[in-house]
């Protein structure tokens, strides 16, 4: 399958998207657009911008949200399937993660000590994760994805740094996806192999033998603009058995799936056991805070690597942490993701059918990607995604169609099932369409 270009995919929104109709009534959030635009580098910049979605079509700015739900400056109603693009795992405005949080504030947030809340967390997450024997914290999946990578240069006294093709990391220079201020030497020691290829991976051990400090990988590979791709039988293990060969340290990346899939993390799922751990989306609930957590033998190394930030410490982040990790394990929030996912996933296909677009669903069902089989860009999906934002009946489905989609506890079977009647009504409405 050919997928177009982020540009070309967002030439064609911005030109093609339902000429026969009238555009979305988004008038505040067109206003507001305007106003950033004369005040904010591109508006909106990063994952949020709308040339990311779909210009015209997906809401530019949020105003509120609740549970599964959130209301964009024009007053639309949305069942939400990104969920702040993976933080909400237990629905917006969780009460008790929020009392938990606001009773912290009132005793003190960001103070000139860390509070009691970072010694509880370290010690919860520390018991949670098998291998681990220490915990650090920062405020996103990028602060420790490449704190981590100094770490194995630290331990390894080597440079070179191997990463799977296509996979996200962060936006610092050894990982960025835009070449926007980066310079050939950011790069010269990343080294990139493809996904479930060991032979690709095999050859640049090989190549750099006795050279590599570390590997990172996520549990299963989740690019842009790509379906998920789940990992072969022994591809992850093969990977972990050389880096314990040759001396070096595997990095698993887990902002995105982290207790989504396993409350002790992803490599439970798929039996592997890296050196170090890095979590963020989901472990605060919205609360910005990540972490990462590491084996006995790397304690040394990761404490001569500076690890610092003036909110870093912040406590109502790590008491929202603290009581989001309470619910995930008291509510067994990862089995309930998966069988709402999986509900999702079987109305969706069983839609596709019903109206012969067969659909595509890849990763894991509380983490899924979806597109339409028979096609060779994004054209149709896209179009698909548009109508179920315009919604029925002042109600309408966030639908991605770019990236992969995220599940909250607080997504009901009626959210499930509202959404797939949303997803009916657009496949009526792109049928009556002229193709």
């Amino acid at each position: 399958m050919k997928l177009t270009t982020e540009d070309e995919t967002q030439r064609e929104s911005r030109n093609e998207h339902r000429a026969d109709s009238p555009a979305p009534p988004f008038g505040k959030s067109m206003e507001l657009f305007r106003r950033a635009a004369e005040v904010i580098p591109c508006g909106i910049y990063g994952h949020q911008s709308p040339a990311a979605a779909l210009p015209g079509a997906s809401p530019y700015y949020a105003e509120r949200a609740s549970g599964s739900r959130y209301w964009d400056v024009d007053g639309r109603e949305y069942i939400d399937f990104m969920c702040g693009y993976g933080p909400i795992v237990l629905g917006y405005g969780h009460p008790e993660v929020e009392e938990a949080a606001a009773r912290q504030r009132k005793d003190g947030d960001t103070m000139n000590h860390p509070s009691a809340r970072m010694v509880e967390l370290a010690e919860r997450l520390v018991d949670m994760v098998d291998f681990s024997a220490w915990c650090v914290f920062g405020k996103n999946g990028g602060d420790m994805t490449s704190w981590a990578i100094r770490v194995a240069r630290e331990q390894t006294r080597k440079k070179k740094i191997l990463r799977v093709a296509g996979a996200y990391h962060g936006i610092d220079p050894w990982c960025s996806h835009t070449p926007g201020g980066l310079i050939e030497e950011d790069r010269s020691q990343i080294h990139t192999f493809k996904w479930n290829d060991l032979e690709s991976f095999n050859q640049l051990i090989r190549r750099h033998v006795g050279k590599v400090a570390g590997v990172v990988v996520t549990p299963f590979h989740h690019p842009s603009f790509g379906d998920c791709e789940m990992p072969d039988n022994d591809f992850l293990q093969v990977i972990e058995r050389t880096c314990h060969d040759e001396g070096i340290v595997l990095i698993l990346d887990d902002i995105r799936a982290g207790f989504r899939l396993h409350l002790g993390g992803s490599h439970r799922v798929f039996g592997i056991k890296p050196d170090i751990i890095c979590f963020s989306k989901a472990l605060g609930n919205g609360y910005p805070i990540s972490a990462a957590l590491g084996s006995k033998e790397l304690r040394v190394p990761a404490s001569r690597v500076f690890l610092t930030g003036s909110f870093w410490n912040s406590a109502a982040p790590m008491a929202a942490s603290l009581k989001t990790l309470e619910i995930l394990e008291r509510d067994d929030v990862p089995a309930k993701l998966n069988a709402l996912g999986l509900r999702l996933k079987d109305g969706l296909v069983a839609l596709g059918e019903k109206y012969g677009r067969p659909i595509v669903a890849s990763g894991p069902p509380a983490t899924p990607f979806y597109r339409f089989a028979d096609e060779t860009n994004f054209r149709d999906w896209q179009q698909f995604c548009a109508i179920a934002m315009e919604g029925r009946n002042g109600l309408a489905a966030f639908f991605h169609p770019h990236h992969n989609w995220f599940l909250s506890a607080t997504h009901s079977e009626k959210d499930i099932d509202q959404a797939l009647e949303i997803a009916d009504q657009a496949f009526v409405t792109m049928n009556e369409l002229p193709r």
